[in-house]
């Protein structure tokens, strides 16, 4: 890299550099989403008009949507700067090189940047030149099993080539690999998501093909694929698994082709969840200190459950596992018995509004829960 380049384009390493990198990858990168990325609320203010004033980026308002986006002059700096890296996105007719006006077009953009920054926040690899190239048409020689969660979009996904018409339809934003997880990832914003079965189920059967028997069967040839979707808020989640809804529409937990479906809201809250599904180890210990005062699970009983409270079920639900909780309210009816039901507080709402009053929910403090992790010795 030249040194006039190097002084008009700031590192990918710096806070400036990570907006335009997400910016790059995204097409437009909601306005209201840098207040989400790490750094104060006064620096990133500062680095944000200073990005507009070095016209390398700039504010787009359209149909009441604000986004921002590329300059002509950035994208051509990111292209000098690191080809490998930006010219897939900034080069040719890709979404986020030729950008479209209509607001629907826009508003996915904003979902999948959306996903982007809670993974980044979640400490999973989201940025492509920082994980390997899984879906590239040639696998990288000597692939290995994943070392941290990586966030594959589902543009890096279609590098598959031919391959990825089989997907065409699908609503994912793209696909999280944690552990030995396989996670397709949705995004249904402030609004309802039209769910379509088969176009879902062809991504998993990609997936299945791709990652479980090709690429890394050593790592996720017995893994049963999951689901995350992500939302503005909880109170999507009771109409996903039917409450409130016409039942002959399509809703989420209605297939029973992804286990878990977990529910997350694109915010702090998320992110701490999406780092317990990331962590077994962690929900491991989390359930250690939920089951204590509690009897041991009864594996294979008519009604799911972590622990036994007498001879009532008790389910822990704060990853918002949805056909899980649809599974254990609906066993509780059909036997006319009660249960109780542990979540966080900032999902107790939502939750009792799909349980009703035959779940005693039981709080977990959220705040109580973060300081307490992070005060512990491991964290420290």
């Amino acid at each position: 890299m030249s040194d006039a380049v190097g002084r008009e384009l700031p590192g990918l390493d710096t806070f400036p550099g990570l907006v335009l990198a997400l910016t790059a990858l995204s097409g437009e990168l909601p306005a209201a989403l840098v207040s989400r990325l790490p750094a104060s609320d006064t620096y990133k203010e500062y680095a944000v008009k200073q990005l507009k004033r070095d016209n390398l980026l700039r504010t787009f308002y359209r149909n009441g949507v604000r986004g921002l986006r590329l300059t002509t002059n950035a994208k051509r700096l990111l292209v000098e700067c690191w080809p490998d890296q930006f010219l897939p996105y900034l080069s040719g007719s890709s979404e986020t090189n030729q950008l479209k006006s209509e607001v629907v077009r826009r508003l996915r953009l904003h979902r999948m940047a959306e996903v982007l920054v809670t993974m980044l926040n979640a400490d999973v690899s989201v940025l492509p030149w920082e994980k390997p190239a899984l879906f590239a048409p040639t696998p990288p020689a000597g692939l290995t099993a994943l070392d941290r969660p990586a966030y594959y979009s589902s543009r890096e996904v279609k590098e598959l080539g031919a391959q990825a018409v089989k997907i065409r339809g699908s609503r994912s934003t793209g696909v999280l690999l944690a552990g030995g997880n396989i996670f397709a990832v949705y995004n249904t914003g402030p609004g309802q998501m039209k769910w379509e079965n088969r176009a879902e189920m062809r991504l998993k059967a990609l997936l299945e093909m791709e990652l479980c028997q090709t690429r890394l069967p050593a790592q996720f040839k017995r893994t049963k694929q999951a689901a995350i979707v992500f939302a503005s808020d909880m109170e999507q989640m009771p109409p996903l698994i039917g409450v409130g809804v016409d039942k002959r529409q399509s809703c989420f937990v209605l297939t029973s082709e992804f286990e878990p479906f977990c529910y997350l809201p694109s915010d702090h809250h998320g992110e701490v969840i999406l780092q317990l599904l990331c962590a077994p180890g962690e929900r491991a210990v989390l359930d250690g200190i939920l089951q204590k005062g509690f009897k041991p699970p009864r594996p294979g009983w008519i009604i799911e459950n972590d622990a036994i409270d007498g001879d009532t079920a008790v389910l822990f639900a704060y990853t918002c596992d949805m056909p899980r909780i649809r599974r254990f309210y609906a066993a509780l009816e059909k036997m006319d018995w009660t249960g109780t039901l542990f979540c966080f507080d900032f999902q107790a709402d939502a939750i009792r509004q799909v349980c009703g009053r035959r779940v005693d929910i039981q709080c977990i403090d959220f705040d109580a829960y973060e300081r307490s992790v992070f005060l512990s010795p491991e964290n420290s």
